[in-house]
């Protein structure tokens, strides 16, 4: 778990499909939304991190960027660890968890 934590919040989904790839590109929402097949209202909240990606939009946006599905679940990926490390009432519940025993979950097998 400790890989990470860190104080920096990662880039978002958001943050990286604006600035990483419409604004270069000099593409509006409405524009992505027409590319994508995606609703616009799903786009734009892509865009404010209003909206997760999941494994359907991850691979339609790698389509439509010539980037891999696994880029964008990655970026969401740190997002989502950052956030329930960073969120105070999340962590504490994380931190509940006990660690199992090395052996705590094999059967002892008694021979005849």
């Amino acid at each position: 778990m400790s890989n990470y934590y860190t104080k920096r919040k990662p880039v978002t989904v958001g943050e990286m499909l604006i600035t990483e790839f419409m604004e270069p590109l000099g593409i509006t929402q409405t524009e992505l939304a027409e590319k994508t097949g995606l609703p616009r209202k799903h786009v734009n909240e892509l865009c404010r991190n209003r909206r997760i990606v999941t494994a359907d939009t991850a691979l339609i946006l790698g389509r439509v960027f010539g980037n891999s599905a696994d880029f964008w679940l990655n970026t969401q990926r740190r997002t989502d660890l950052w956030e329930a490390l960073n969120t105070p009432k999340r962590f504490i519940r994380i931190e509940r968890a006990q660690p199992l025993r090395k052996n705590a979950g094999r059967r002892q097998t008694m021979s005849a």
